[in-house]
């Protein structure tokens, strides 16, 4: 690159010459592929037969580097996630960066490999993307927004409203890692307990378990909101009650410490390699075997059922008593991706 500056500058995201040196240096030195490299305004892509699945998400995750993860990882995993979810193998993705003046090109290198690796990990392209840079003070280091392409394969019908009474909810590991380490890296709290974010690329597993559960009628990643909030979701979705059991419910020691200290619940705290899956209670064992055959999935268990009533969500307590769990009220836990 020219321009021997180690800082971003206005004149990167100007559309001129150091912006094409940027592009060259950084973003296509590291996602260099045939449908990237010709740098057009658009890829033209060849898909395999099927329905067509379509994402889009934003990420501004503070602080950009947490035990775990990165704001890179984090944007590929996330929207590979939200694709699986719907049963998509994924195939492309799209990286769009609002970099903020000032920031380390050192940084931004940092980011870009590990947007790279991830989609490496996760057998995505990077087709295409977008650079933009806004003055000091305009943004918080860098803004990822990425949308993602796949392919569903025919008599997969996934939904938020595909719950049925008698269906078993299983999840395929620890609740809240996500959400605590990002707590624990912001200089307002010093959790030194070795907790580590769980974000990771679930399209792979997802696929072993369709290929043996394809009756699967729910997936969904518990993020913002946690575990309640999605199951909430689904519930007013299909129109069904969803009762968990709190003694099945996954947490880590470290994790429960954490969320003692800090007035949170675990139920209530972000994940980023965790899904749920609602199916046939006939087909949970199989579903169960096949999850913990894979790193993901090792810790996974049946962890409620959905009945017809009560309607909402209900943690069936240790004590043995019944209590609802209602949606997230407001934003317990800012900026976590």
């Amino acid at each position: 690159m020219e321009n021997k500056t180690t800082k971003i500058l206005l004149g990167h995201g100007s559309g001129g010459r150091m912006t094409h040196e940027l592009i060259a240096a950084v973003f296509k030195k590291r996602f260099s592929n045939p449908v990237l490299n010709s740098l057009d305004d658009a890829a033209v892509l060849t898909p395999k037969p099927g329905r067509l699945a379509f994402t889009t998400d934003s990420f501004v995750v503070n602080p950009i580097f947490f035990p775990g993860g990165d704001i890179g990882k984090l944007a590929v995993f996330g929207t590979v996630n939200d694709l699986a979810m719907k049963g998509a193998k994924p195939f492309a993705i799209s990286v769009a960066a609002i970099i903020e003046e000032g920031l380390d090109i050192s940084v931004l290198e940092k980011i870009t490999d590990s947007v790279a690796a991830a989609a490496r990990q996760a057998g995505v392209l990077v087709a295409t993307g977008d650079t933009k840079v806004v003055e000091r003070g305009k943004a918080d280091k860098i803004f990822l927004t990425t949308s993602g392409v796949g392919i569903v394969e025919k008599n997969i019908n996934i939904s938020g409203a595909g719950a049925r009474p008698g269906d078993s909810v299983l999840i395929n590991g620890t609740l809240g890692d996500h959400g605590i380490a990002v707590l624990s890296a912001r200089n307002d709290f010093k959790l030194r307990s070795g907790i580590k974010s769980d974000c990771a690329a679930l399209n792979h597993l997802v696929l072993k378990l369709l290929s043996k559960c394809r009756d699967t009628h729910v997936l969904r990643d518990p993020t913002r909101g946690g575990l309640a909030t999605t199951l909430n979701e689904i519930a007013s979705s299909s129109g069904v009650g969803i009762i968990l059991d709190e003694k099945d419910i996954p947490v880590n020691g470290a994790i429960k410490a954490a969320c003692a200290i800090l007035g949170l619940d675990p139920l209530y705290v972000a994940n980023e390699g965790k899904f749920t899956a609602i199916l046939p209670a006939k087909d949970a064992a199989k579903a169960i075997a096949v999850m913990r055959a894979d790193k993901l999935g090792r810790a996974s268990r049946i962890i409620g059922k959905v009945v017809k009533s009560p309607k909402g969500v209900w943690l069936n307590t240790v004590s043995g008593g019944l209590r609802p769990i209602v949606m997230l009220e407001g934003e317990q836990l800012p900026r976590i991706c």
